[in-house]
This record gives structure tokens, C-alpha cells and sequence, in this order.
């Protein structure tokens, strides 16, 4: 913040976190000029194919309102016009999906879009209507998007086993920096312009991580498939989808390569892998705070963790140590003549996943059966090169990913930038007033 002044004067605010504040603001409660309105328990086997968009707890992201998955006829909107929503409206989540609060949806803040105009709001929301002669509606939510707001709602959210929740009366009670009602908007115009330059290059950012992960996966599925060695003299596969290979492959299926474990233990010191444990484009390990359920398939180091249940099918692991697999995971163990390291290569590239995923059943849970991940066929060289093409894909996706870990920092800071930014903002600690519109 640095390149920002300061205002002229400041007074104590007599509150403890906000220190200082601008002479001319005040420090009220937001209970004082907010009023509420729920929103509405529909009954799911009211929903609909198309309709009235009904908007849920689980839509509201980053600042706006992902489109509808639900709706409802016509006809609702009369009978529930009191929660009917309108452009520009400004929504807060009260129950988030995790109990671990700071990562969960609870708290969420939405800017109604067009979009949405005459939606019905699901129940587990809230719209924050202020008095706009006193509180700008496009003030407000830079106050809610504050993190000092987030760590009000942090501090009295009640989390369970499953969700944490917040109560009206606890989320109206922060109090916040009230400047005049022009002075609000001329701050709000600041951020509108600023958040919006900060949140291009954060779109930058998110494009490059996208062309990252999809030149990976065409790294992956050309070596896997048409080995490196670009001259070498190509044949019929047989398989339509995996088309010509080199001369000299073969293909066999899965099941020819690695053999499918089905031992169960029941032992509780080994590594446990869940799916959730398992990040989805690379392959990598994730920790979390899985727990050993007991009766579970072991795996040994240089196993293959393939996730059968969509959308999770993606998720492929090749185990640097031995442990305990759980959920709904295969365990392979590759053959004498089989790399372990080009066989995950194999089954995490693309079309692998594709084919397998196209093959699943069940609706509610959708998952691929085992008898048709072992057969599915591959492309077989001779471990030899097996071998080669595995430490090319090691070093290639190795750069690749350091590439994305380097652009997923950037997103990083360019969020706590603006977080920063509009904290210090709204708080007063810079004066904005007389800055050239959007400068950051």
C-alpha cells in the first residue's frame, strides 16, 4: 500500500482492530442500516428441467453467481416473491459444507447478475438489503469481501461434523468504517476498476495453468502412444482409439501388464490413500487428514492407485512407499516386463481416462467396473523403452508442473493483493479519493 496516501486526519475509532479511522467517518453496526430476507426451503421434488433458476448456497463463488442446476415452474414466482431476487442484489451464504470454517462456503458473497434477475433463492442464504439513502449498494460489498468481515464470520460460525452455519444476528453485528454516502461510491468506483485489473491477470494466470495442464496431457498421451523417436515406422494398432503405434509395440491389455491386488489388512501404521488424497491432473500425493477405515487393499511402493469412481477417474497414483488404499480405488502391481512409472503415464494420459470414463454406470455415483479397467488395452513396448519414455515424462511434466506451481503462486498473491487492497480501503487506512481510477 504503499503508493497510496494517507487521509489528512484520523481519530480513534474505539474499536480495538480498526485502530484509527478517518476524522470524518463513523463506526456503526451494520444491523443499523441492513435489512434481511431469507431464503426459501423448496421442496426438491418441486424441481424442475427448466424453469425459474433457482439459486443455492453451493452457486454463490467468487463475488458473483455460477448459472442454475435447478428450477422451478412458472408459477412460484407469485407465490414466492419475497424471494425473488433482483440485479445487483447482494447474497451471503449461511451454512458452508465444511466445519472447518475459513475453507468452507459458509459466508460466501454474491453480486447478483442479470442472469439471475427474478431468480428464487434457495433456503441457507441471505440478501443484505441496505438503506441506499445512507449505505451505497455498491459500497457494502467491498465491506463484506473485507478480511476483517471474514474473520468476524470465522469468529462466530458455528462449525458441526459436516458444516459450519452462521446466524443474522452474529453476521449483523460487525461493526464496520462508515464514511459519507458520496465518498462511498467514489471508494466503490475505485475498487470496481482496481479489483477488475487485478482479476484479469488473475484470469491470465488461470488461462496459462489450463494450456500448462492440456500441453502436459499431450506430452503424456504422444509418448505413451507414438514413443519418441518421431521416425520410427508406424503400424496399424487395432484399437481404434489408439490408432497407429510404433513398429516393434505391442498391444496388450492392462491386465497383461499389472496384476490387480485384492488383498484386505487390517493394520493402522501404514500410509493411507483415499481418493481425496490424490490431486487429479498430476498424480501427485495430497495430504489430508484421511483416516484408516480397516479392511482396505494394500499397496506396496511402485503400485498404481487408479480412482474407478467419476468424476474422480483422473485421479491416478503411483505409490512411493507401501500402505493401505481405500474408497473406491484399484490397486495394479505392474509385471516383471512392465515399468511402473510408464504405466502410470499410461493410464493418467487422456484418452486412457476418456475411454474409461465413458464407460461407466449407475447414476447416482457413477464408476467404472474392474473387469473393463483390466481390460482396457495399451501400448506396449519393451521395458527398455518403457523405461526411457518414463524418464523423458519425468523431466517434461516435472518442468511443466513447476510452471504451474509458479503461476498458481501468482493467483496467490494477486488475491491477497486485492484482499489487501480493499481492506485497507474500506478501513481508511488509504485515501483514494484523488487517485488516478484504478491504479494498482
Amino acid at each position: 500500500m504503499s503508493k497510496y496516501k494517507p487521509y489528512p486526519k484520523y481519530k480513534d475509532s474505539g474499536v480495538e482492530w480498526l485502530g484509527e479511522i478517518p476524522e470524518h467517518w463513523t463506526t456503526p453496526k451494520l444491523k443499523l442500516f441492513i435489512s434481511t430476507t431469507k431464503g426459501f426451503a423448496f421442496k426438491s421434488n418441486d424441481f424442475i428441467e427448466e424453469g425459474v433458476p433457482v439459486v443455492k448456497m453451493s452457486e454463490i463463488k467468487n463475488g458473483t453467481i455460477n448459472e442454475s442446476s435447478v428450477f422451478l415452474p412458472e408459477r412460484f414466482k407469485q407465490s414466492h416473491k419475497k424471494v425473488m431476487l433482483t440485479y445487483q442484489d447482494i447474497v451471503v451464504s449461511t451454512v458452508g459444507s465444511s466445519a472447518e470454517v475459513k475453507n468452507s462456503a459458509v459466508g460466501q458473497i454474491g453480486i447478483v447478475p442479470e442472469i439471475h434477475n427474478e431468480s428464487l433463492l434457495n433456503q441457507n442464504t441471505v440478501v443484505f438489503s441496505p438503506n441506499r439513502k445512507v449505505l451505497s449498494n455498491s459500497y457494502l460489498p467491498y465491506v463484506l469481501k473485507s478480511q476483517a468481515y471474514r474473520e468476524h464470520l470465522d469468529l462466530h460460525a458455528h462449525g458441526t461434523a459436516n458444516q459450519a452455519s452462521l446466524n443474522l444476528e452474529d453476521m449483523l453485528k460487525f461493526v464496520f468504517s462508515f464514511p459519507p454516502l458520496q465518498e462511498q461510491k467514489t471508494i466503490a468506483t475505485y475498487l470496481d476498476i482496481a479489483t477488475a485489473k487485478i482479476d484479469t491477470l488473475i484470469e491470465k494466470q488461470t488461462r496459462l495453468i489450463a494450456l500448462l495442464k492440456e500441453k502436459r496431457q499431450a506430452v503424456i498421451s504422444t509418448a505413451v502412444t507414438r514413443g519418441l523417436d518421431s521416425s520410427v515406422p508406424m503400424k496399424e494398432s487395432g484399437v481404434e482409439w489408439l490408432g497407429e503405434i510404433p513398429v516393434g509395440w505391442e498391444v496388450k491389455k492392462l491386465k497383461y501388464n499389472l496384476t490387480l491386488q485384492t488383498k484386505k489388512v487390517e493394520i493402522t501404521n501404514q500410509q493411507v490413500i483415499a481418493l481425496e488424497n490424490i490431486a487429479g491432473w498430476s498424480g501427485k500425493y495430497v495430504a489430508t487428514n484421511s483416516k484408516y477405515q480397516g479392511d482396505d487393499v494394500e499397496f506396496q511402493s511402485g503400485d498404481i492407485l487408479f480412482g474407478k469412481l467419476r468424476p474422480y477417474l483422473a485421479k491416478v497414483y503411483k505409490a512411493d512407499e507401501e500402505g493401505v488404499a481405500f474408497g473406491d480405488i484399484l490397486v495394479y502391481r505392474p509385471n516383471q516386463f512392465t515399468d511402473a512409472t510408464f504405466a502410470f503415464y499410461t493410464m493418467i494420459s487422456e484418452t486412457f481416462i476418456d475411454i474409461v470414463d465413458g464407460s461407466t454406470y449407475g447414476s447416482k455415483m457413477p464408476r467404472a467396473s474392474v473387469d473393463f479397467v483390466s481390460d482396457m488395452p495399451m501400448a506396449t513396448p519393451a521395458k527398455q523403452e518403457q523405461e526411457k519414455i518414463a524418464n523423458y515424462l519425468d523431466d517434461k511434466t516435472q518442468k511443466i508442473d513447476n510452471l504451474i506451481t509458479k503461476a498458481t503462486k501468482a493467483i496467490d498473491l494477486l488475491k491477497e493483493r486485492r484482499t489487501a487492497l480493499i481492506s485497507a480501503v474500506v478501513t481508511g487506512k488509504v485515501d483514494v479519493r484523488n487517485e488516478d481510477k484504478g491504479e494498482i
